[in-house]
This record gives C-alpha cells, sequence and structure tokens, in this order.
C-alpha cells in the first residue's frame, strides 16, 4: 500500500498500476485500497499547489495569499472525504 500510495503522489508515469493490482490480487478490502488512493491523489495535488504558490511567488510577489489554507498549522488539508494526510 505503501508503494501504490507513493506511486501515486510522486506522480509516477505507471501510478501505482502494478501494486494495485497486486493488492487486489492478495484480497486488500477496495475500501482500504481507495483510501489510499485517495490520500495519495490528495498529497499530490496539494503538492502541486504548494510548488505552484511558491513559484508565483517569486514570480509576482504581488499574488494574493494562498486560498488552499495549506499553510495551515499541520501544513495540509483533508482529503474530500475527510481523511487526513498528516
Amino acid at each position: 500500500m505503501v508503494s501504490l500510495a507513493s506511486g501515486i503522489a510522486s506522480n509516477h508515469p505507471a501510478m501505482g498500476k502494478c501494486q494495485l493490482g497486486r493488492l487486489q490480487h492478495a484480497g486488500v478490502p477496495e475500501n482500504q485500497i481507495a483510501t489510499v488512493v485517495e490520500i495519495a491523489r490528495h498529497i499530490r495535488d496539494e503538492a502541486a499547489e504548494k510548488l505552484d504558490f511558491a513559484l508565483d511567488e517569486k514570480v509576482e510577489p504581488a499574488i494574493a495569499p494562498d486560498p488552499s489554507g495549506a499553510g495551515a498549522t499541520c501544513g495540509c488539508t483533508p482529503t474530500p472525504s475527510g481523511q487526513s494526510c498528516c
């Protein structure tokens, strides 16, 4: 599950397809796989937003504060279903 999550979160070209198949073949419940996929996608998307924001600050200092709230205490926001990535 860690390999699947890291592949998705890092935006690896294979995106965890091999790991997904292995987990399904091993009988890992679909709801557990879905949770891992959701959190990994959230981390990937949030990391991209933070990178874009940091680049925008360097290129255009007058940009408004980060609307995603990514600067929150733990540094992340919950996934749409409320899963924490912290």
